[in-house]
């Protein structure tokens, strides 16, 4: 049976940045899943990826199409058992999808309270501590004293590096799944460049300052479809389009601008993704992740690792992943990896992670920091 979830909202009156920047009422939504024990030490939190939201498992309703995206790990009996761990996700700071009805975050499309007027480019530049920083605020207020483990997907298991460098003794162990490892590569920074760039290149992004006026709706279709493809292995590809036409009897071969099948609908899926995402904040959020970087503090990760890879991976491959394995290990830490096989792509680690909910379970069931009261 599929939980109904609840969306809420955190609020802090003022943050400052990793750079030193203070950003005035900050808003972030978030869901919780299951009780928070009276010690407070059976929480776990999840953290989304680079397009995702805090909506992880469950749905808000039962006329939903679909539940959060972890949803086959996260729940009662589940590898991620609700039964016996309070689960939090929340959205980050600049969270691309800024304009769902579901999703409250704060970036350049907020009302500035200075001004009257969103932010847009005068926003801070935010990177993924900051995302942490927040969200330990959170967790601070819902009176949590632990969490078992930090996990998520790409983006998120990313924070999850960030959450047990800064906060070891708060952080039992990590499940980075899909992970750049401890830094992105300057391949990376260049894959999130090319992501952002159709926005740029769109005359009607104006430099960021489109609020109220036409916006870049042309080159925000161009970059999610770019993120959509980049997410998917050319096996899963060929399997899903084929060499088909866009349209029967439109032979690419008569007219230019008759298509393949491939094209039009990474197009329409970018397309319909398009009316929930605000422009800059995927500007922002491409560069927070080009700005994650804990080569040098990888000392710091004391907390045990379950890294996840994904087989056919070509954003992060797994070689990076056995590369941070190899890192953690020679400064002392404790790391094991479980890859997920098939052809799916990046987004094995979102839409494929049944497949790894036994590793999951076994590690999540390893002694470490024993709960102290199990009951609310």
């Amino acid at each position: 049976m599929t939980m109904i979830v609840e969306k809420k909202v955190f609020e802090l009156p003022s943050y400052e940045t990793v750079g030193g920047r203070t950003i005035k009422s900050v808003r972030i939504g978030y869901e919780t899943y299951g009780t928070l024990n009276a010690a407070g030490d059976n929480a776990i939190f999840i953290a989304h990826y680079y397009s995702g939201t805090s909506h992880a498992a469950g749905k808000y309703s039962d006329q939903d199409a679909e539940p959060g995206y972890w949803d086959p790990i996260i729940g009662p009996g589940k590898a991620i058992d609700t039964n016996k761990y309070f689960v939090v996700s929340a959205d980050t700071l600049v969270n691309l999808i800024a304009r769902h009805p579901a999703v409250t975050t704060t970036g350049p499309a907020t009302i500035n309270p200075e001004t009257g007027r969103p932010y847009g480019m005068s926003f801070p530049v935010v990177v993924p501590r900051d995302f942490v920083r927040v969200h330990k605020a959170l967790l601070d207020s819902l009176g949590v004293r632990r969490l078992q483990a930090v996990a998520g997907p790409s983006g998120g298991s990313i924070q999850s590096f960030e959450w047990a460098s800064q906060y070891p003794d708060f952080v039992e162990r990590i499940i980075p799944v899909i992970s750049p490892g401890l830094s992105i590569s300057p391949y990376g920074i260049m894959t999130l460049d090319l992501w952002a760039l159709p926005i740029r290149l769109d005359p009607n992004w104006n430099g960021g300052d489109y609020y109220g006026r036409t916006e870049p709706r042309e080159g925000l279709i161009e970059a999610l479809k770019l993120v959509t493809y980049c997410g998917r292995h050319y096996g899963w590809v060929d399997r899903t389009y084929g060499y088909r036409w866009a349209e029967e009897g439109k032979n690419p071969l008569n007219q230019v601008d008759q298509r393949f099948l491939v094209e039009t609908e990474l197009r329409a899926f970018a397309a319909s993704r398009a009316p929930f995402v605000d422009a800059n904040h995927m500007i922002y959020t491409s560069k927070a992740y080009q700005l994650y970087n804990l080569e040098a503090d990888a000392w710091r990760v004391k907390a045990p690792v379950l890294m996840v890879p994904a087989q056919s991976d070509l954003i992060f491959p797994p070689a990076l992943t056995y590369r941070t394995a190899e890192i953690l290990r020679s400064v002392g830490g404790r790391v094991s990896v479980f890859e997920i096989e098939g052809d799916g792509g990046h987004l094995d680690g979102v839409y494929g992670i049944e497949r790894a909910a036994g590793a999951i379970a076994d590690f999540l069931a390893q002694p470490g920091a024993p709960i102290v009261d199990g009951a609310p």
